[in-house]
């Protein structure tokens, strides 16, 4: 069974791409370069997914939305 997850990507400080899967509790990872980041994402999801039963419910990513304050 195959799963789709969203990654919200961000660039530190450092010059460090940063990933995180909101659906996933506590996943995210780094990478020098998005190609790098993809494949630590990639490796993490799976890590994620050994923690949860086939059976638990994920929350439905709906979007990032930009707010100006």
């Amino acid at each position: 069974m195959t799963r789709e997850f969203y990654v919200v990507i961000e660039r530190d400080e450092d010059g460090m791409f940063v990933g995180e899967v909101p659906q996933l509790r506590a996943c995210y990872t780094q990478g020098r370069t998005l190609d790098e980041l993809l494949q630590n994402i990639h490796e993490v999801i799976k890590l994620c997914l050994e923690e949860y039963n086939i059976s638990d419910f994920f929350p439905e990513f709906v979007g990032v939305q930009k707010v100006v304050v």
